[in-house]
């Protein structure tokens, strides 16, 4: 039985698809978003440490995220709520050579694509940042603008304005089929109803592969499981997210920051990746990923951890996301694959991917849907994850 007619449907509540639903509900689309958890960003949005970076070596993720950082940095301004937004900045240190000549390697782009963004030598970093080891340091690149906020209240507050706008979310119910007519996507079955609609947007994160291949459109995104802790509260030391690319044994970067609460969060890319939906804590994390707390900075090795947790990033080959139609399927649009980074481009993924329904698209957006394509050769690599 069909239930109701959509402009949009949306699949998905997280850190994509929420927002996307506020911007398409603003644009006076009707919207209706199915999610099969119990309320929005319950997924792999709450597993988020809540840094917001246009730092990348991409430029339409640059892009995505300037212009998340614009709406993150004006929210309270804008709607009056506190979602806890900070600019602390990012650094990515340079402790060898070959960080270093990557991180520099990177400047123009960055400055061509209006990132504010410069190399420090190791005196100006420590300037920034005293309580960094100076042992080896050879400097690092400093964003001033780039920051944090929390993904709890960020999630609320886009979830609530949605509804505000019009959107209607649909909890604890699951996409089970999307019926295609004449090359085209009309309605999304459920296991609760069927509704019509004139688009549907695949934002379902390390499960969208599963929904696209409904369709007979295979898309490569696997999610892997990462690990993050909190520590209890200490004094204010420091502001900026600190970005480690160096390869370890057991891990291919590491970064951590101060919260406003004064708490260390601190989070590990593990190498090899360790793939699947797994949310059980390793044994090995703590240790690993304390070491490499301790060798970056030293006065941190008396701190007590509170919590450890893990969740999934949504993975693609190249370390980019698919965002963009798929080519002979009308009415299907693919929003996933995020690499564990949806919260920091999900508002200007949201504005984006409204231009690209209403058609309003910009010269620099268009390109960005064409790099981002779900077609694409995935050869090239993000050199900042």
């Amino acid at each position: 039985m069909l239930h109701k007619n959509y402009d949009v449907i949306i699949a998905g509540a997280g850190s994509i698809g929420t927002p996307t639903a506020m911007y398409l509900s603003q644009a006076g689309l009707s919207v209706l978003v199915i999610e099969p958890l119990a309320s929005p960003g319950q997924a792999s949005n709450k597993h988020a440490i809540g840094g917001i970076r246009a730092t990348h070596s991409d430029p339409s993720k640059i892009y995505l995220c300037e212009r998340s950082i614009d709406i993150f940095s004006t929210w309270k301004e804008t709607y009056g709520d506190d979602i806890d937004w900070r600019a602390g900045g990012y650094s990515f240190v340079a402790y060898d050579e070959a960080v270093e000549t990557t991180l520099k390697s990177l400047l123009d782009i960055q400055h061509q694509m209006g990132l504010n963004i410069d190399w420090h030598d190791t005196q100006d970093i420590l300037a920034l940042m005293p309580q960094l080891d100076p042992v080896g340091l050879r400097g690092g690149t400093f964003s001033p603008e780039d920051g944090s906020a929390s993904p709890l209240k960020s999630g609320f507050a886009f979830w609530q304005k949605a509804q505000q706008a019009g959107a209607e979310f649909h909890f604890n119910e699951k996409v089970s089929d999307l019926i295609v007519e004449n090359n085209r996507i009309t309605q999304v079955r459920t296991d609760r109803g069927q509704y019509a609609c004139g688009l549907f947007i695949n934002a379902a994160g390390g499960w969208a592969r599963q929904i696209s291949n409904m369709v007979g459109i295979d898309i490569p995104i696997e999610p892997d499981c990462h690990e993050a802790a909190i520590s209890e509260p200490v004094q204010p030391m420091f502001n900026a997210m600190v970005v480690d690319i160096r390869e370890r044994p057991g891990s291919s970067n590491f970064y951590f920051y101060q919260n406003p609460k004064g708490q260390i969060i601190f989070c590990m890319t593990p190498y090899p990746q360790v793939w699947g939906n797994r949310r059980q804590n390793s044994s090995s994390f703590l240790p690993m990923v304390c070491k490499r707390l301790v060798e970056v900075m030293p006065v941190l090795g008396n701190i007590r951890v509170r919590r450890i947790w893990r969740g999934t990033y949504p993975m693609t080959p190249d370390g980019n996301p698919i965002f963009g139609p798929v080519e002979g399927l009308d009415g299907y649009l693919i929003a996933s694959g995020t690499c564990g980074q949806g919260f920091m481009l999900g508002p200007g993924t949201g504005q984006f991917l409204t231009n690209v329904v209403l058609g309003n698209l910009t010269s620099v957006e268009k390109d960005c849907l064409h790099k981002l394509r779900y077609n694409r050769s995935f050869d090239s690599k993000e050199l900042l994850k």
